[in-house]
């Protein structure tokens, strides 16, 4: 499963960060809002290379490297069984997670809570774009090797039951 998760994954990574780009792209010629160039001058102080104001290329390599890195983590949910609008609900807040440790740990960005409510709204939509077509290309590659254990296990008795004991492993 591992092998198989991880490139499922970076293709599941890449596919969430198209959608997320053109989901952007269309967003900004409607509100006029600029490029933010967080992504990569949070990239140029990671590294610890000379800042730029407007680092294009550190910017779509934090872009589409971030999202494609995520992949795997979203895939491994898929093979687990962690399927459908669920569980990338629960990836848009790793995808976001991610995000703001970056951000803040290297001092670029300031936590969501003191964002204006506006620009953090459109935060939120993008990267659930992102993490929701992560979750579809991620889940129908995962859906070839059939139901994930959590899927087999939940099957055995739908619901959360005490009693209902661990799958025995396949060897």
């Amino acid at each position: 499963m591992e092998k198989r998760a991880l490139g499922e994954g970076l293709v599941a990574g890449a596919a969430g960060a198209v959608a997320m780009t053109i989901g952007e792209k269309i967003e900004q010629r409607i509100t006029g809002r600029p490029s933010s160039h967080v992504p990569g001058r949070t990239a140029q102080r990671a590294m610890g290379v000379r800042e730029r104001r407007r680092p294009r290329a550190g910017n779509w390599a934090m872009h589409y490297g971030q999202a494609v890195l995520l992949g795997p983590l979203r895939s491994v949910m898929a093979h687990a069984g962690l399927r459908g609008p669920w569980a990338s609900a629960q990836f848009t807040v790793v995808r976001l997670t991610n995000d703001q440790i970056l951000e803040n740990a290297t001092g670029i960005g300031a936590p969501p809570e003191t964002w204006p409510r506006a620009e953090l709204a459109v935060d939120l939509m993008h990267k659930a774009v992102y993490a929701f077509a992560a979750g579809v290309v991620a889940d129908r590659l995962a859906a070839r090797s059939g139901p994930g254990p959590g899927q087999r296990h939940a099957a055995r008795r739908p619901g959360r039951r005490p009693h209902v004991g661990p799958l025995p492993r396949n060897r």
